[in-house]
């Protein structure tokens, strides 16, 4: 079984502002962040990874180039657009506040009815060209490590909320069941090829991170 472990990138400035970042905006992560990164390395390092793979959005490639750092492990970092966040075209760099009021119900299906999501209404990207895309990727990881390997995959909360539960087979109207993805959370999955499907083994660890009470899970 390859054995899949999916990293949110740490919290960055704009999900401390409640502002959407997408595929196109970014901020920096927070100085804690690093610190919260450091506690992931630990709680993976007796784990032997094979590969690690991320998005190409900094923000994201800042979290696996330190996670890898902490992991002491000689681990080849590939970056895959396919990982890459949500075009959330002209809601990116806005406050949810604002998004709210200009684009209310794209804002409510967004966060709350992703079967109901008319991307074209923002010029971004719909549930479906991410889950696409996630998936293609994913294959492509999974097919380049077969047998008992294990890999990081480093990429962003809506995107990975989509696009495991896609995997998995969620429907679009369900896909929000389980809840979101908090920064530095470790989703693992495991799978045996892509044709053969995946399963869930861990859905939202952060135990090892030692908060006080998790972020909040729906900011991207």
């Amino acid at each position: 079984m390859t054995k899949l472990y999916f990293i949110r990138h740490g919290k960055t400035e704009w999900n401390l502002e409640s502002r959407y970042q997408g595929m196109h905006g970014d901020s920096p992560l927070l100085p804690e962040s690093y610190h919260e990164i450091k506690r992931l390395g630990k709680h993976l390092r007796t784990v032997s990874f094979t590969q690690m793979y991320a998005s190409p959005i900094k923000r994201a490639r800042d979290t696996a180039n330190y996670l890898r750092a902490q992991l002491n492990q000689k681990l080849k970092l590939t970056l895959m657009s396919g990982l890459s966040e949500f075009d959330l075209g002209k809601m990116e760099g806005m406050a949810f506040q604002e998004v709210a009021q200009q684009f209310p119900t794209e804002f409510d299906a967004f966060r709350n009815h992703p079967d109901r999501y008319n991307a074209s209404n923002i010029a971004g990207e719909s549930f479906d060209q991410v889950i696409r895309r996630f998936k293609q990727a994913v294959d492509e990881i999974v097919s380049n490590h077969p047998g008992d390997q294990n890999v990081i995959i480093v990429s962003h909360g809506a995107a990975m909320n989509a696009g495991i539960n896609g995997l998995l087979g969620v429907s679009l109207d369900h896909l929000r069941d389980r809840g979101g993805l908090s920064n530095t959370s470790t989703t693992i999955l495991e799978a045996q090829s892509p044709m053969d499907g995946y399963q869930l083994v861990q859905w939202n660890e952060t135990d090892y991170l030692n908060r006080s009470e998790n972020d909040p899970t729906d900011t991207i």
